[in-house]
């Protein structure tokens, strides 16, 4: 995992410090879903980067600053704009290409597997605010994970855990407030929206949290994606946003716990025939639950954390996910990452890959800094 920090007030400075920071992984990156893309959906990286045309047009012409960013990064990385955006729209194009190959479960290749949570008031024995999840996508790309710090004035300062060349994912601003993400899947329409990277750093970027929920609510994603924000305030909000209707719920006892099947609603357009995209989700959330349980009692509320967030009931498909022998490398999952911001302190700590077999550390700057 690799720490990296960036500092402009140009969006396209900032790319290019970012892609020379990160330019091998870079590659690495596009070396994985161009085998990826013509392993499972039988489409040449060329013929990949012709799908992301829409998804650029729309960038470019909307979110000019984002682009212009993600121009820096691909000069900074020694490759090419098209190339960063199908990094970025790895999602959406991945789901929309399965689709019209008539895949029988596109989501099953392209959402995003995670458990997210959040520990607010008597959650917690030392009263503070904490989010995180363990992030479960593919085993292969661990090695392209970057913890990125973004200096942007006069925006806020984001941390954000992401792939290498992605503008954002998951992460955290220094106005206090955390995001943690998790695919959905389901089946929507063909209208063009906004990836997620963008719809995530548009959220991180926000200068109070009402701001970032009107991110959410009125932004028109591509696919399906829960988000759960969190604020240092105490207050947290679980939406599932889909390019349709959207749901919410809010903690209960201080804890909320979310997965990758819908909890709150199930959308109108799925409701017929709906069955979780992600079985072992149904899993994965009331476990989390009962370990983060003991953050409310323990003096040492990152070390209750881990150890929930490394329960295996179910392994490989657990809450912490290793890969799964019976499939192929390029198929394969696991946890690449867990997450652990305290909001309150600004103390943000990460484990490079699975929790049982990594603690969390401490990053090399606070959140407040």
């Amino acid at each position: 995992m690799r720490i990296i920090e960036v500092s402009s007030p140009s969006a396209y400075d900032r790319g290019l410090q970012y892609g020379r920071a990160a330019a091998d992984l870079v590659g690495a990156s596009i070396a994985y879903y161009a085998a990826a893309f013509e392993s499972q959906l039988g489409r040449t990286w060329t013929e990949i980067q012709a799908l992301s045309a829409p998804w650029e047009r729309l960038i470019a012409s909307d979110f000019p600053e984002l682009y212009e960013e993600m121009r820096g990064i691909a000069a900074g990385a020694g490759t090419t704009v098209r190339e960063v955006v199908v990094l970025n729209c790895r999602g959406e194009i991945v789901y929309d290409a399965a689709a019209y190959r008539k895949a029988s479960r596109p989501d099953e290749d392209s959402t995003d597997g995670c458990t997210s949570f959040a520990l607010t008031g008597e959650a917690t024995s030392d009263a503070h605010v904490y989010a995180g999840q363990n992030w479960d996508w593919r085993h292969a790309v661990r090695d392209t994970v970057v913890v990125l710090k973004i200096v942007q004035p006069p925006k806020p300062t984001v941390i954000i855990q992401t792939e290498a060349g992605q503008i954002g994912r998951h992460g955290a601003s220094s106005n206090g407030f955390a995001l943690n993400a998790n695919g959905l899947g389901g089946r929507f329409d063909d209208t063009v929206g906004v990836p997620q990277t963008v719809i995530r750093r548009l959220v991180l970027d926000s200068t109070t949290i009402s701001d970032a929920l009107q991110v959410l609510i009125r932004t028109r994603a591509h696919i399906a994606s829960n988000a759960l924000l969190t604020d240092r305030s105490g207050f947290c909000i679980d939406l599932e946003t889909t390019p349709g209707a959207h749901g919410w719920e809010y903690p209960v006892d201080g804890l909320l716990v979310h997965g990758n099947h819908y909890q709150a609603f199930v959308p109108p357009q799925l409701a017929a025939q709906h069955r979780p995209m992600s079985p072992n989700s149904l899993l994965r959330v009331p476990q989390a639950r009962r370990g983060l349980k003991e953050a409310a009692t323990t003096s040492d509320v990152p070390k209750a954390v881990r150890t929930a967030m490394s329960d295996h009931l179910g392994q490989p498909d657990s809450l912490c996910a290793h890969p799964d022998d019976r499939l192929g490398a390029l198929s394969q999952w696991s946890t690449v990452l867990s997450s652990l911001v305290d909001l309150t302190t600004g103390d943000y700590r990460v484990a490079a890959g699975t929790p049982c077999e990594h603690d969390y550390e401490l990053v090399p700057f606070n959140l407040y800094d």
